[in-house]
């Protein structure tokens, strides 16, 4: 799908119908006859176009002649068995010399908050600070993506003390690899800021320092969250295994108490229950000799039970 917008000099941003100078082109899931469109009015290789479409491209800068592109990998969220999943897809963005181009499979949150004017001073032809402003927002759904990680491994850790299923563990490794995926991609978009600004064809604007100087600043922020939270994640993975692996040793050390205590009266139930007539046996000729029976097998587990207790094994 192809949407076009425009600012004016005077700050209005809006959508227009036709594509003119100065404007942004944002391509969200492009069919071929749309990319071809492009590729011919703004002589841009049609293979850079789709390049934001594979997701195993990685991050990078490439200057060509008469336009620049970057290509860089943004969060997004996806419901897995009802459960967000954290995975990052890559975005191109074209600096052409009429216009600014944005390609993705999908509409993420970062080009939605620019196509709905959430972001502040946005010019669409001023490219570079287009670009800049967008690798700033990128870094902070970075951000508010980790955030949201972060309460999910708060809620795993208050899970140890009473969790045996594996599925837990399950959500935590998936969690795990979310992060990795996350670092992996900030790392790559840090690379990516550090050789924008030394492209040739970027032009620089000394009021664009402070810009790139937040942006850096952010993903590197974001790329120290996601390194402090992955090791955390790891280490409660670890403690996870432990304390699932102790609450099932637990269980099974009270149903082999359990089972010790049962044993007594069904050895002594089993002695008096065989059909044998056996002269002098014990309690067989008082009526009460059934109940004390009973009573002694009771009584016997009883003081097992109490010596199990001051043992502290119950």
């Amino acid at each position: 799908m192809q949407t076009i917008y425009l600012s004016t000099p005077d700050g209005r941003f809006s959508q227009v119908d036709e594509p003119t100078d100065g404007a942004w082109i944002s391509l969200i899931d492009p069919t071929p006859s749309e990319i071809a469109a492009i590729s011919e009015q703004y002589k841009v290789d049609a293979d850079d176009l789709r390049a934001a479409l594979d997701v195993e491209e990685r991050s990078r800068v490439i200057s060509e002649d008469g336009y620049v592109m970057v290509l860089v990998d943004v969060p997004t969220t996806e419901m897995r068995a009802d459960r967000p999943w954290y995975i990052t897809i890559p975005l191109g963005i074209i600096l052409a010399r009429q216009a600014m181009i944005t390609v993705c499979s999908q509409r993420v949150s970062v080009i939605a908050d620019f196509e709905a004017g959430r972001v502040r001073d946005l010019r669409t032809f001023m490219k570079t600070r287009f670009t800049l402003q967008l690798l700033q927002r990128n870094s902070g759904a970075y951000i508010n993506i980790l955030h949201d990680i972060d309460k999910l491994i708060d809620q795993g850790e208050a899970n140890l003390r009473r969790s045996t299923r594996n599925e837990d563990l399950v959500n935590m490794f998936e969690l795990e690899k979310s992060l990795v995926y996350i670092n992996t991609s900030l790392v790559s978009n840090q690379r990516v800021l550090d050789r924008l600004m030394r492209t040739a064809g970027v032009k620089k604007y000394p009021e664009d320092d402070e810009l790139l100087e937040d942006t850096v600043i952010e993903n590197e922020q974001a790329v120290e969250m996601s390194t402090i939270y992955s090791n955390i994640l790891s280490g409660t993975m670890d403690a996870y295994a432990s304390v699932i692996s102790n609450n099932q040793n637990a269980i099974m050390k009270t149903l082999a108490l359990a089972t010790i205590v049962l044993a007594v009266p069904t050895m002594v139930f089993s002695a008096f229950g065989m059909n044998l007539n056996l002269k002098g046996y014990p309690f067989e000729e008082p009526i009460w000799g059934f109940y004390a029976v009973v009573g002694i097998s009771f009584g016997i587990s009883l003081l097992i039970v109490a010596y199990f207790v001051r043992k502290k094994w119950f």
